[in-house]
């Protein structure tokens, strides 16, 4: 019978679509080491190449081990077959060559966040350049909403984040949230999966973009904290981040099935 939802409210209604989504919308269909070398493909594709810079990494099934990139390979270089496996110390477990010493900051996060398993460092373009200005990333539009009340700040940049020091402050600084900006670097996104990472580090440089672009014409004005965060839950469904992350695959795979 038509007409039958026009009488439920939006949290009935928005309850109804997570259902749907549940039995409706695929699974995953990729395996954890397909999922980062697809990140790392999906991220260059979108404005978060910078040449050897940045990280990705995500838990392996031993405690203390990550999945990372191998050190002298761009983002566009990397596949599922040439990723390292390492230790919290950086000591290569699985693979040839060594990964990036930045990583020790990783270790320092998921040592103090049991919830995290997946972690993306960018020195994405336009969150470099906002990140010059020592100001915090503001979320006042609905597109980036994932990252609504989610985004901490490190006003001070420690230097190459290679020291214990390092990974300390950046892991303090990030607290419970799934990202963090740091100020004259780039991007922290912290996450419970892969896929969740790769979008909030999408939406995190696309916040960066429209909020350089925004200022350079006036002042941005918030959003109303209730709306912010229930498009923040809204956006962030598990299902919907797998749809959306396959859709992301789908494009660079189109011109980068090697890194399968």
């Amino acid at each position: 019978m038509s007409g039958e939802t026009f009488d439920l409210d939006k949290q009935q209604l928005m309850q109804r679509e997570f259902d749907q989504m549940e039995n409706k919308l695929p699974g995953a269909i990729y395996s954890l080491r397909q999922k980062v070398a697809l990140t790392c493909r999906i991220l260059f594709d979108n404005g978060h190449d910078s040449g050897l810079a940045g990280q990705i990494t995500a838990r392996g099934e031993v405690p203390g081990t990550f999945l990372t990139q191998r050190l002298g390979f761009g983002f566009d270089e990397i596949s599922a077959g040439n990723l390292l496996l390492v230790d919290e110390d950086l000591l290569v477990l699985e693979g040839e060559g060594m990964p990036n010493p930045a990583n020790r900051f990783h270790s320092w996060v998921y040592r103090a966040r049991p919830d995290v398993h997946c972690i993306v460092h960018s020195h994405a373009l336009h969150t470099a350049a906002l990140s010059m200005l020592e100001t915090p990333l503001i979320i006042s539009h609905m597109d980036n909403c994932v990252l609504y009340g989610d985004v901490a700040f490190l006003p001070k940049w420690p230097g190459v984040p290679v020291g214990n020091e390092e990974g300390g402050l950046i892991a303090e600084a990030l607290g419970s949230k799934r990202a963090l900006m740091l100020a004259h670097h780039g991007l922290l996104v912290a996450c419970s999966n892969v896929e969740e990472a790769c979008l909030i580090a999408l939406a995190f440089e696309r916040a960066a973009r429209m909020q350089l672009l925004a200022s350079a014409v006036g002042e941005i004005q918030p959003i109303d904290p209730t709306l912010g965060r229930e498009a923040h839950d809204w956006i962030l469904h598990a299902q919907r981040s797998a749809s959306a992350f396959a859709y992301y695959a789908r494009r660079s795979l189109k011109h980068c099935s090697d890194c399968l």
